[in-house]
């Protein structure tokens, strides 16, 4: 809801209304506190008001109960109980326009990407490559890159790290000594994501990235849901995910400074896994890109239970900041609370220590950015009722949403062109044809040569025999005339 060109998110203790500022959206900011005390529906009234400003949305969708933004909400006494003071319940309730995405193509489109377009140092960074994988792999892009074979998906890379340990003595002459073992450490490091159910995320049509900035014809900012239920089972994905789309952001926009309105808005709900599955190295590149993404004109909002799931370093660029009641039975919950408070700039009349625990479901703690660029001091805020519903989409009109998007047919059928996995297994099997042909011809010329020999021999074997035959009949013939020539010699001695 908006007031004067800005986000309605409730009345403070005094009924008076609590503004959200657009042009410090890109302050970015943290909505935080224990399961079941409110988060979703602050979630839904600030991407509300985003879309009532025309501003586009992204935001994952753990629960599976933010697409419900497509429904109107309907007329109750709590609401009217919530909103009395503000705002008039007559019209309140309204759709609101979404898109609908999910990486395993189940419950909204494809969302895909190649691995060109990640590239290789976005994917050492991911898979926590030491200096010689990375020089490794990045060798393999570049012979890739020379060769003209295309990098889509996860087999398109297998295929050419083991072309660059097959070849490794050729290629160290341009690039160095490539060993065999960091080629099998590299191939261990794609089956574990693999594993994590990244083969999906990878391959084409890939996201355009244009398609996130859409507004619907009434001027309302359009609202990209991922849907996160499945995707929340592989970390590694998920954390992969947001991070490329943070980085892919930044260099697709312009810079633009401080707007009137951002261009965008990201939400990343259970923002704790994006840290707990990310390395030392990504943390920090995490933080230079929430810096550095204000001058694109977006905002970044984190969900997640406390401020102490989110490195302090990032923490520090979270300018508005809404909690929710936290629990604090225990001495490590009581620490912190503890913490979690101290982080609020102080109001006399609020102690945030004691109040914290005390809020109800629907109430938060608020601090936001003010015009001056300075936080507000803390107020204890009734948060307004969503104008979407309350309830879950149910799986009709999801289905319904999707085969009615202009988007179904670019995204939802995966196309597998030739690339670098295609040609090189086509290379793979002609080379094996060809040795198999040089194999038949080699077999043919040994059976020719035996042929060749065996006649020789039964050549030499008929001259013997023949010869034999005829040494014994030249015997035979010998002796007959050596009779004869004896007879007539000595018989002729006789009569003498």
């Amino acid at each position: 809801m908006l007031i004067n060109n800005s986000i309605l998110l409730g009345k403070d203790s005094t009924g008076k209304p609590v503004l959200l500022e657009p042009s410090k959206l890109n302050r970015h900011g943290l909505i935080t506190g224990a399961t079941g005390t409110g988060k979703t529906v602050t979630l839904k009234v600030l991407t509300e008001g985003l879309s009532e400003l025309g501003i586009p949305v992204v935001l994952a969708d753990v629960k599976g109960d933010l697409a419900s933004l497509a429904v109107p909400g309907v007329p109750s006494e709590g609401v009217a109980k919530r909103l009395d003071g503000l705002v008039d319940m007559d019209n309140y309730f309204q759709r609101f326009p979404i898109r609908l995405w999910d990486v395993f193509g189940e419950d909204g489109h494809p969302l895909r990407v190649t691995v060109s377009d990640m590239g290789p140092l976005l994917l050492s960074r991911l898979l926590d490559l030491n200096d010689a994988q990375e020089g490794v792999l990045t060798i393999a892009f570049r012979v890739a890159n020379e060769n003209g074979w295309l990098i889509l998906d996860l087999k398109d890379l297998s295929s050419i790290i083991t072309y660059v340990g097959d070849h490794a003595s050729e290629l160290a002459r341009d690039y160095g000594n490539i060993a065999s073992s960091t080629i099998a450490a590299l191939k261990r490091k794609l089956l574990t994501l693999e594993d994590s159910g990244a083969t999906q995320f990878f391959g084409e049509p890939a996201l355009d990235l244009e398609d996130l900035f859409k507004r619907d014809e009434q001027g309302l900012g359009m609202v990209n849901i991922l849907a996160s239920k499945q995707l929340i089972t592989q970390p590694t994905t998920y954390a992969m995910f947001l991070y490329w789309l943070l980085s892919a952001m930044f260099d697709y926009l312009p810079e633009v400074g401080d707007l009137p309105v951002p261009k965008a808005v990201f939400v990343f709900d259970e923002a704790h896994i994006l840290f707990d599955k990310s390395t030392h190295l990504i943390q920090e590149k995490l933080e230079q890109l929430i810096r550095m993404i204000r001058s694109k004109g977006v905002g970044v909002f984190f969900v997640t239970q406390t401020a102490l799931d989110i490195p302090d370093s990032i923490t520090g660029q979270l300018g508005h900041k809404i909690q929710h009641a936290l629990r604090t039975y225990t001495p490590k919950e009581q620490k912190t609370l503890k913490a979690v408070a101290e982080g609020f700039r102080p109001n006399p009349l609020i102690n945030p220590f004691e109040v914290i625990p005390q809020l109800k479901t629907g109430e938060a703690l608020i601090s936001l950015i003010q015009a001056d660029g300075s936080p507000s001091p803390v107020e204890q805020v009734l948060i307004i009722p969503p104008r979407s519903t309350f309830n879950t989409l149910d799986d009709e009109k999801r289905k319904n949403i999707i085969d009615n998007s202009p988007y179904l047919y670019k995204y939802n059928q995966s196309i597998d062109r030739e690339s670098a996995y295609e040609i090189l297994q086509a290379r793979f099997f002609q080379q094996q044809q060809e040795l198999e042909n040089q194999r038949i011809l080699e077999q043919a010329a040994i059976e020719e040569e035996k042929k060749r020999i065996a006649e020789e021999k039964a050549k030499a074997k008929s001259k013997s025999s023949v010869n034999k035959m005829t040494d014994a009949f030249m015997g035979t013939i010998v002796r007959s005339i050596g009779r004869e020539v004896s007879k007539n010699i000595f018989g002729g001695l006789r009569r003498r």
